[in-house]
């Protein structure tokens, strides 16, 4: 177990302080430098489940519900959410005055063509989907969703936070067909994107959306009022660790979502700078496997891999301390948390070579070149790789490990391909808990065999258990169904949880407002 102690999106909000005045110009005072995961490489938060176009998306759209410090989600865009006592009809109704970028408003109607695309492509919003009978605009500021089936998790669908978070867009944008990628970033958000000044690989700016119109409550988690203090955030690209770390230090820049762990130490020397953990539960390292091409289209080889890889040799590499890991986690929905499972769980902790050889033997294993994509502008990503490479090359694997950028990657995963025609066997990803919370919301666990995720499982019994999941009502029920889920995942391994950790986020001392929100947001953020 960790040896510190969370529980699922920590409450950790502090109520923020009231807004700035207003200035005309940026100035040093209202403009915030901040350096990210990755830089900003596309636009689209439903063609892409990157968490580059999810950072973006928080900027610049607003969500109809948000997820609050506890988890539990409330309503945002929404003034009046009502529903049938049977849980089958629900009826929305959007706050008064809001307005996208443009100045048009914003109307039921480009509410539910933002549901719709974005139904078509996330694992969430494809699960409501499945279960609703209807969509429809009632007037102006009204719409309601009609159910065909039991559907317990209406609202928490809505709030849906990363991969393809939900983010309502103009009818105009949103009618784009879900698979052609937009390139209009007209949101109605706390802040602009200044499509003029965007650099791919440099920068991304954004301004304050003088037209935004906060809730009143205080902000806590992604909910509440999302007051804009600062005139301008330049989102820069600095993918060397050190020199990122540099620029904090010298006040080039202001705030570091992820410093490299190994920098830490340095950091935390400078009394101009504090370190927190803007993700108080932690990331877990998820090796995606390609099911489509040998020799991981059989399960054999899959399960070759549990017996091959050691969380705590990943997480050493990493460079995490001790006290930010999870030293063994074999749950999907991760540790420390309400959901916590160990059910079905095989390796992960001690190597076993002799059983991954049998099992890869077993599978049909011909020598073949396994590609594992590395994405080595992330210090993390990168580590990770190279150390669970060479664990897979003592297992007899023939390993080609080729070098590219996190951006590239996000494109080459997308192939088909076989892997010696352009494709891929293996990546790495780092999802945080908002990303593999519970059987529904956990887009890499998803394994439908029509329209899944790059990696492509296919497996009808996992999909009838994760789906009984979201529709019990019972909670002893329920446990029981995820326990059932977690047993059938590894037996089909969907992908492969390598490891649980938790890292520190940086930031200049003169920065306010900064909260434990998983996801780095911007709003009720300024610099005095």
């Amino acid at each position: 177990m960790s040896p510190w102690s969370t529980r699922l999106l920590t409450a950790a909000a502090l109520a923020a302080s009231l807004a700035a005045p207003a200035v005309a110009q940026p100035t040093p005072q209202s403009t915030l430098r901040i350096v990210l995961i990755n830089d900003l490489a596309s636009l689209d938060p439903v063609v892409s489940t990157a968490a580059f176009v999810r950072n973006h998306g928080f900027m610049v759209y607003d969500q109809l519900f948000a997820l609050d410090s506890k988890g539990e989600a409330k309503p945002q865009m929404v003034e009046r959410h009502e529903a049938s006592d049977d849980g089958m009809t629900h009826r929305f109704t959007l706050r008064e005055g809001l307005a996208f970028h443009d100045g048009a408003p914003v109307r039921a109607a480009d509410a539910v063509a933002s549901i719709r695309r974005w139904s078509q492509r996330d694992v969430v919003g494809r699960a409501l989907a499945a279960a609703t009978a209807a969509m429809e605009v009632v007037d102006e500021r009204t719409f309601t969703i009609r159910l065909n089936r039991p559907f317990a998790l209406v609202t928490e669908a809505l709030a849906r936070p990363t991969a393809s978070a939900l983010f309502v867009m103009p009818e105009r944008v949103a009618s784009t067909p879900a698979t052609t990628a937009i390139t209009d970033a007209t949101g109605s958000g706390p802040f602009i994107f200044k499509a003029d000044e965007w650099q791919a690989g440099q920068r991304a700016v954004y301004l304050r959306n003088p037209a935004y119109r906060p809730r009143a409550e205080d902000p806590d988690g992604l909910a509440g009022g999302k007051v804009a203090k600062l005139e301008r955030i330049e989102w820069l690209s600095m993918p060397d660790a050190a020199t990122a770390a540099a620029a904090l230090q010298t006040g080039e820049i202001d705030f570091i979502e992820q410093p490299s762990p190994d920098l830490v130490p340095v950091l935390e020397r400078n009394r101009n700078i504090r370190l927190f953990a803007l993700n108080p539960v932690g990331f877990m390292v998820w090796l995606r496997i390609n099911h489509l091409h040998p020799p991981f289209n059989d399960p054999r080889a899959r399960i070759a891999l549990l017996h091959l890889i050691n969380q705590q040799d990943v997480l050493n590499a990493i460079g995490v301390r001790p006290s930010e890991q999870v030293p063994y986690c074999p749950a999907y929905f991760f540790c420390n948390s309400p959901l916590e499972s160990h059910a079905g769980a095989v390796g992960l902790r001690e190597p076993n070579v002799e059983a991954a050889r049998a099992l890869l033997r077993e599978a049909g294993y011909d020598g073949r070149r396994v590609v594992f994509m590395n994405a080595a502008d992330s210090p993390i990503n990168n580590a990770a790789t190279l150390t669970m490479a060479e664990a897979l090359r003592k297992g007899g694997l023939t390993m080609d490990v080729p070098t590219m950028d996190w951006a590239t990657l996000t494109q080459r995963r997308n192939r088909r391909e076989a892997p010696d025609q352009g494709g891929w066997n293996l990546f790495v990803t780092v999802a945080n808990v908002l990303d593999g919370q519970n059987p529904l919301t956990n887009l890499y666990l998803a394994s439908p065999c029509e329209g899944g995720l790059t990696g492509w499982p296919c497996d009808p019994r996992l999909e009838e258990l994760r789906r009984s999941w979201w529709e019990e009502r019972d909670p002893a029920k329920r446990r029981a169904i995820l326990d059932a889920v977690h047993a059938r995942a590894y037996e089909v391994l969907p992908y492969i949880n390598a490891g649980q950790f938790r890292t520190l986020a940086a930031h200049r001392t003169n920065v306010h407002g900064l909260r434990q929100t998983t996801i780095p947001v911007f709003w009720g953020v300024e610099k005095r």
